[in-house]
């Protein structure tokens, strides 16, 4: 069985977020609350989510809508 990670920190969860089957400690889920978004954090845990995240859900999409014509 593959051990499960959090996506931002790598490190084995315990606790958190689970979205689109990604996993986010709670440690880093209140440290993407707290932050500021002009900080360099915001984006680095921007980019993460984006990384992780968000290709998937855009891969997905692609492959429920292929036959989907207009």
């Amino acid at each position: 069985m593959k051990r499960q990670v959090c996506i931002i920190c790598r490190k084995p969860l315990n606790s958190g977020i689970i979205i689109s089957g990604k996993r986010i400690c709670k440690c880093c889920e209140e440290k993407i609350i707290n932050t500021q978004m002009d900080t360099d954090f915001y984006e680095y845990y921007k980019n993460c989510i984006k990384k992780n995240i968000v290709q998937n859900a855009l891969k997905g999409e692609e492959i429920n809508c292929q036959n989907y014509h207009l």
